[in-house]
């Protein structure tokens, strides 16, 4: 159940600044040094839900995201909560990946499975070929030699899009890939090769329908400041 308001108490002994709301494992007594602490401020949450984007199939591509064996649930729970944020209308959960009756998917998205449909599919393969018949576009996302880069791309309003996220450890099912209308990378800057998937996924799902940044990647980076001891 969504919380309808909080307090934010500050420690009188080491200080520490922390929020409280009903059901919290803190208490009033400090997280920290156990001390005493004071309330300084009380604010009631806005509990409805957001109408601002009703209507929004008019002015925006139909989106749905597939996940394919996804290990984790929390990354399951947070793409879910991501995917309605984003205004995703269906999430297809394929091979191993956990669902919605997994607590652990529910505990990260906060309620989302109530907003984002949802299905379970034991082989990806045959869904895509019924979605591909229905009229869905499928782009993979994945990093490979011929993807585009994600920030090159955008989904035409009332287009029928369906995003595909592969196993964390070995990315999209090739054979997937193979389907897929139109694979797409998100390039990195960094010493590391990609991001966490429910990461990616918003990533992607933003750029997709509002068009990422077309900033031109910096030439050289300074390298990471090492210490020895």
């Amino acid at each position: 159940m969504p919380i309808t308001s909080f307090e934010i108490r500050v420690c009188l002994s080491c200080g520490l600044r922390y929020p409280l709301a009903e059901g919290n494992s803190f208490g009033e007594r400090c997280p920290h040094c156990l001390g005493a602490t004071e309330t300084v401020l009380t604010k009631r949450v806005n509990t409805e839900r957001n109408l601002t984007t009703s209507g929004q199939t008019a002015d925006h591509p139909q989106l749905a995201v597939l996940l394919d064996n996804i290990r984790s649930a929390w990354n399951v729970g947070s793409i879910l909560r991501s995917a309605d944020g984003f205004g995703f209308e269906h999430a297809y959960l394929c091979g191993i990946t956990p669902t919605p009756q997994n607590e652990a998917v529910t505990k990260t998205s906060l309620g989302a499975e109530d907003f984002v449909a949802w299905s379970e599919h034991k082989d990806s393969l045959k869904l895509v070929k019924e979605l591909k018949k229905e009229g869905w576009k499928i782009y993979a996302l994945e990093e490979t030699k011929k993807a585009t880069d994600i920030r090159k791309k955008k989904i035409k309003v009332k287009e029928k899009a369906v995003l595909v996220l592969g196993s964390e450890v070995t990315g999209v099912d090739p054979a997937l890939l193979k389907m897929a209308d139109e694979t797409i990378r998100i390039p990195m800057q960094g010493g590391k090769r990609s991001f966490n998937v429910s990461v990616a996924f918003a990533i992607a799902a933003y750029a997709l329908q509002y068009g990422a940044s077309r900033r031109a990647t910096p030439k050289s980076r300074t390298k990471p400041r090492t210490t020895s001891g």
